[in-house]
């Protein structure tokens, strides 16, 4: 896999974990948390901008906010045991499936 896409991959994976601790952070209440999130949110932000140097701005966000989106959601189901109705985990899998689309269209 191409550099560009190594650190969007990052940057998608420490969305995640920037969305979670700002769940786990209780409104800014809890300080490790909500160090996390500061870490992870700045870190997120750098890949992201290492990512669109090479890939097109529009492909690169729409790619980081999928991973982030259906990462965070997949989370939310299996540590907050959020609902895993049916038409949740379908577009969710359309979700990823759309990911994966911008990638093999993109150059």
């Amino acid at each position: 896999m191409p550099m560009p896409w190594v650190y969007l991959l990052i940057a998608g994976v420490l969305e995640i974990t920037f969305t979670t601790c700002l769940k786990l952070s209780n409104g800014f209440t809890k300080i490790w948390p909500s160090l996390g999130f500061l870490v992870a949110s700045v870190f997120s932000f750098v890949f992201l901008n290492f990512a669109i140097k090479s890939i097109p701005i529009g492909t690169a966000y729409a790619v980081w906010t999928g991973i982030g989106a259906a990462g965070t959601a997949t989370i939310g189901i299996l540590w907050f045991k959020e609902p895993a109705t049916t038409a949740r985990l379908l577009f969710l899998v359309l979700l990823i499936g759309s990911v994966i689309g911008l990638k093999l269209v993109s150059k």
